[in-house]
């Protein structure tokens, strides 16, 4: 029942990824997408496009805040305060994982692509989409901070542009990137969360499936999103947009 729900939230407070991200540089462009509004373990997202979302999504938004919370307090405890009709689909698989409180991204690292690059905040922008790190910051990458940390339950998003006029840019060879490798994020606490990817994929910009990519709250997870595909210009840019998905598998200190 609330996997349906999540899915239906997820829905209404993320419109379709086809927005363009606002920027002087047209190939700066590493994601062209409206803003993710899916529910969060912080509770903090919200509405942009609207002046305020409706008491529907608000309802859910506050039931998903609460199932976040006592899956967490099963986490610590081991005592189910869950009834199962109501968790199905949303408490964590069999296999262990660690679950991190609340701490932003300060650092990624991909030792597969030898990657190494400092992660900054970025929200959303004045049309709705997600906001990009500037072309002059095309070295870094940019922690979407209306989500989950990563760590928390629910999928952590870092964005990152592909290429610029001058050249790669952070995330320029997320391509190459294949399953059971390693993502390390160091995090202000001076922990490192340490994913394992799980899939990449590359989605027309018109398709990105939304449920798919935002809609897991079973674990903690990671996406990392920039561009992908053929170059087409215009307010497009990059036909596609690539998402690598990954799972927290380990915790460690910095």
């Amino acid at each position: 029942m609330l996997s349906q729900a999540a899915r239906r939230f997820a829905r209404a407070t993320a419109h379709a990824f086809t927005a363009s991200v606002p920027t002087t540089d047209p190939r700066a462009r590493p994601v062209s997408a409206a803003a993710v509004r899916a529910a969060g373990a912080t509770g903090r997202w919200r509405s942009v496009r609207q002046r305020g979302p409706g008491a529907p999504v608000l309802v859910i938004a506050a039931l998903m805040v609460l199932i976040v919370a006592m899956l967490g307090v099963e986490r610590v405890t081991g005592i189910s305060v869950l009834p199962d009709q109501l968790s199905a689909g949303l408490r964590p698989p069999p296999k262990k994982f660690p679950v991190l409180p609340a701490s932003p991204p300060t650092d990624i690292a991909i030792g597969r692509i030898d990657l190494r690059a400092p992660v900054h905040r970025v929200g959303i922008a004045p049309d709705g989409s997600i906001a990009v790190p500037d072309v002059g910051r095309s070295g870094e990458a940019g922690w979407y901070d209306q989500g989950p940390t990563p760590g928390q339950y629910g999928p952590a998003v870092i964005v990152g542009h592909v290429d610029t006029t001058t050249g790669p840019a952070v995330f320029h060879e997320l391509k190459n990137l294949d399953d059971g490798d390693r993502v390390e994020v160091t995090r202000a606490d001076r922990s490192v969360a340490v994913f394992e990817v799980t899939s990449v994929q590359r989605y027309g910009k018109e398709r990105l499936p939304v449920d798919e990519v935002f809609g897991d709250f079973s674990r903690p997870n990671l996406r990392l999103i920039t561009c992908g595909g053929r170059w087409v210009g215009g307010q497009t840019g990059y036909a596609d947009n690539l998402v690598v998905y990954a799972s927290l598998v380990e915790a460690r200190r910095a």
